[in-house]
């Protein structure tokens, strides 16, 4: 399952510093607007201690995690929607990613340019969102003009798509994203999905800060927009990026928290991990929230979920708890589930097919 998330904001605010502290990977970091034009693209390791703890358990030969790959994409500037700065080539880009994490500055530094001259979150969010929602309203109006003729000869796919075209573009004009007009009209999403939306993609904030909290009206403004956020210093986690825990102390710097906003990603996708383990290899699989088991095992290999037959399934504590498959088959703690089984974090699974 490839995962992919774009990171945003505007110029200057540490996106590049961030996607290079993710990837280990050497990019252009300059201080000036636009450093970054073609997105840099780079495959960051989910990092889950458990896989450690069954493969050392299974004695595997390989150690496979979960990937994300990370896009940074250029610096938005208002008046993106119109072109403006590298505005239609940027908001492309992001159409591409499934979720976004928005950059957001909230330090001082005077050898630092802000684009906008000062330093304010709560502006600078407001610039990124309203760009993506102008796109959105922009790209609805041409949707809706196209199928207008449908509609009126009473196609009754047209009606409804124009219907729920109608209600989105009142919707964004109340400064409110897709993502939450879907989740008050699940049955709306599949309609316009084709259409990519901007602001129908989950939205992470990274908060760019030498501090560990936020003050609380921008702690109000992303809550109230329905987002997660996280919180930290991007050059600190660059200058950690690489180094091992005893490195880590000889420098007195505290273990990297970028895992926290991997972590998050995961949650605003609304995914989970299940494992597999055995002398080969220990791996982590993706699947979304609320999948049955012969989903999992098609995202294994399709034969899995076409022939599925059952499952046997151990949570990995209770696997770990055991001290391995047999003792745990005869404890009775490996359950064979069939077709109807929700996959839940955790679970190692070994899916038996025709």
């Amino acid at each position: 399952m490839s995962l992919s998330v774009g990171i945003v904001g505007l110029p200057n605010v540490g996106k590049s510093t961030l996607f290079q502290a993710l990837t280990k990977k050497k990019v252009d970091i300059a201080n000036y607007p636009f450093c970054t034009i073609d997105p840099n693209v780079g495959i960051v390791k989910v990092p889950d201690e458990r896989l450690d703890q069954l493969a050392k358990l299974s004695n595997s030969a390989k150690v496979i995690p979960t990937i994300i790959e990370f896009v940074d994409i250029a610096g938005l500037v208002k008046g993106a929607h119109q072109g403006e700065g590298l505005g239609n080539k940027f908001l492309s880009h992001i159409r591409e990613v499934q979720a976004i994490v928005q950059v957001v500055r909230d330090f001082k530094d005077s050898e630092i340019i802000h684009v906008n001259q000062t330093v304010d979150p709560i502006r600078d969010i407001e610039i990124v969102n309203t760009e993506l929602a102008l796109k959105d309203l922009e790209t609805g109006g041409h949707r809706l003009h196209s199928i207008e003729g449908d509609a009126k000869s009473g196609k009754k796919e047209a009606i409804l798509e124009k219907e729920v075209l109608e209600n989105l573009q009142r919707t964004l004009n109340k400064g409110m994203s897709v993502l939450q007009y879907f989740k008050e009209n699940p049955k709306a999403e599949p309609l316009i999905r084709h259409l990519q939306l901007l602001t129908a993609k989950p939205m992470i904030y990274l908060v760019n800060a030498n501090k560990e909290t936020i003050d609380n009206a921008l702690k109000k403004k992303i809550q109230d927009l329905g987002a997660s956020y996280v919180v930290l210093n991007v050059k600190e986690e660059l200058d950690k990026a690489g180094l091992s825990p005893e490195e880590l102390g000889e420098f007195g710097l505290s273990k990297p928290r970028l895992p926290e906003l991997i972590k998050k990603a995961y949650e605003a996708l609304d995914l989970l991990t299940f494992l597999t383990t055995g002398p080969d290899e220990t791996r982590a699989w993706t699947v979304k929230r609320g999948a049955k088991v012969p989903q999992a095992g098609g995202v294994i290999h399709s034969d899995f979920e076409k022939n599925f037959i059952r499952a046997l399934v151990i949570s990995w504590k209770k696997l770990l708890e055991a001290e391995g498959i047999p003792e745990a088959l005869t404890k009775g703690w490996l359950h064979t589930e069939g077709k109807e089984y929700i996959v839940k974090d955790g679970d190692v699974i070994e899916i038996k097919h025709g």
